[in-house]
């Protein structure tokens, strides 16, 4: 079986084999897939500037004794992979195959994958959009502790592991918008931008304390969700709330400033959205003593 798939492999990829070139310093992209260890080696700095102009992208990959050569043009290398994965369905597909990886980036978008694939050791941004991606794993991220941005917007995640970020100390920005999440994770405490709008969560999917720590935290985006009131103790390093469309229908005077302390200003608040609730913002008028800018939102 295994002799079947190495020729029908050789076959389908003939048109694109070449000999492997001798050492040298080639300004493209170069996996080498060895049975024991993954290793990705980048030869030029300037690689974006000079190969990311849509046509002359080329991806190669060593394959037994050949470099095989996909072009990234869509309707050639999604075809390609297409018919691999036929061919193969079985067959564990390496990520850099079935994506595109390039100087710590992973590019996962619209490949259908059900689960975060493994990534490379020295992945620091991983892009997995529009994919059918279910639930994440403290397993998915454990050997990738220099990961510093993570996009899952567009997928069909219904559950994450309290402990699947809990390694990422770096993880700055979290993208897990357009899924069907009912309760948000533990989060990392390096985090400066969340966005989990458009899903389906709760106010008591929201623990207490989930923002309280994340003191670094200054874009959270929770518009579109189904919350009924606004979450507590947010970080006072918050510059931007989005809590637009959701159903909230009330706020306290110690929602955003301090009931006890009419000299407190939270000053570096920029916008908060409230627009799409059942709420009149003004009959709370002393909610927002402490700010600079009154929320967007209905006063009627």
């Amino acid at each position: 079986m295994k002799t079947l798939q190495s020729t029908l492999l050789l076959l389908l990829f003939v048109p694109l084999i070449k000999p492997a070139p001798p050492t040298q310093q080639d300004p493209r992209i170069i996996y080498d897939y060895g049975t024991d260890n993954f290793e990705e080696s980048i030869f030029s700095q300037d690689y974006e500037d000079k190969y990311l102009d849509g046509k002359n992208i080329k991806v190669l990959y060593f394959y037994s004794k050949f470099t095989i050569i996909l072009p990234l043009e869509a309707k050639y290398f999604q075809t390609t992979v297409y018919i691999f994965l036929t061919l193969f369905p079985n067959l564990e597909m390496p990520t850099c195959l079935l994506c595109v990886c390039l100087s710590g980036s992973v590019y996962c978008e619209e490949v259908d994958i059900d689960a975060v694939p493994p990534l490379p050791k020295e992945s620091a941004y991983l892009y997995a959009r529009f994919n059918k991606i279910k639930k994440l794993t403290a397993k998915d991220f454990a050997d990738i502790p220099n990961l510093r941005r993570l996009d899952f917007t567009g997928n069909l995640i219904e559950d994450i592991e309290d402990g699947t970020f809990s390694k990422l100390t770096l993880l700055e920005e979290l993208s897990l918008a357009e899924n069907q999440l009912l309760k948000l994770p533990v989060l990392p405490p390096k985090l400066t931008l969340f966005n989990a709008k458009h899903n389906k969560i709760k106010s008591r999917g929201i623990k207490a304390n989930a923002f309280k720590k994340l003191n670094n935290l200054s874009f959270l985006y929770l518009d579109h969700n189904a919350l009924e009131s606004v979450p507590l103790n947010l970080p006072e390093s918050l510059r931007v709330i989005h809590l637009q469309f959701n159903s909230i229908t009330s706020i306290t005077d110690d929602t955003f400033c301090k009931a006890n302390d009419t000299s407190y200003i939270r000053d570096r608040i920029e916008e908060i959205r409230l627009e799409g609730n059942p709420i009149s913002l003004g009959k709370h008028p002393n909610s927002f003593i402490c700010l600079k800018r009154l929320p967007i939102g209905s006063y009627i």
